[in-house]
């Protein structure tokens, strides 16, 4: 099973002189997301996933003490954990030709090419990590329509991008590129 997400640094250092694809990716009609999962996504995610196996385990025991129904109910919820586990991680910003599609942990929207007015990185007020507490930061903002509100897409304290400026740089330009291109 390739992992195109752990490929990708190697893909990224063998061929960063040539200016290939900072992904390795050659198809580029499906939906792809042009950076990798942040450290905070993928640790949350983990620690998610270790909390579920925790959980599992006490379903299986409390199967065998005799308790099918409670051992259902615990087993519901070790499966509700690891699909929030994959959720997180696949949460974020996808592109293709069709548009730009952000994928939330709950929901995700797809905008066409041609309904966005423009994408634009700014310095301003962001959440850390997305919680109440903002500092100051970048964000990259989705405007729809001229003149209209914007939305933010993502920002540079995010769990992507934390601690990683050089990255989140080299996400907006991938985004504002792809824009560019499709629109």
């Amino acid at each position: 099973m390739p992992l195109p997400f752990l490929t990708a640094d190697r893909a990224h250092d063998d061929d960063a002189a040539a200016g290939a694809d900072p992904l390795g990716y050659e198809d580029q009609d499906r939906w792809r997301r042009p950076y990798r999962p942040g450290p905070w996504r993928v640790g949350g995610a983990a620690l998610l996933l270790l909390l579920a196996s925790y959980v599992l385990f006490s379903a299986m025991i409390i199967a065998m003490a005799g308790s099918l129904p409670a051992a259902g109910v615990c087993g519901a919820f070790g499966a509700l954990m690891i699909v929030t586990a994959v959720r997180l991680v696949r949460s974020g910003v996808e592109v293709s030709p069709e548009g730009l599609r952000r994928i939330g942990l709950l929901r995700s929207t797809t905008v066409r090419w041609r309904d966005i007015a423009a994408i634009r990185t700014t310095q301003q007020p962001v959440r850390w990590l997305g919680l109440p507490r903002t500092v100051q930061g970048q964000a990259v903002l989705l405007q729809r329509v001229p003149g209209g509100a914007s939305d933010t897409l993502f920002t540079s304290h995010d769990a992507d991008f934390l601690g990683q400026a050089e990255s989140f740089e080299r996400a907006a330009d991938a985004i504002e590129g792809w824009a560019a291109t499709h629109h």
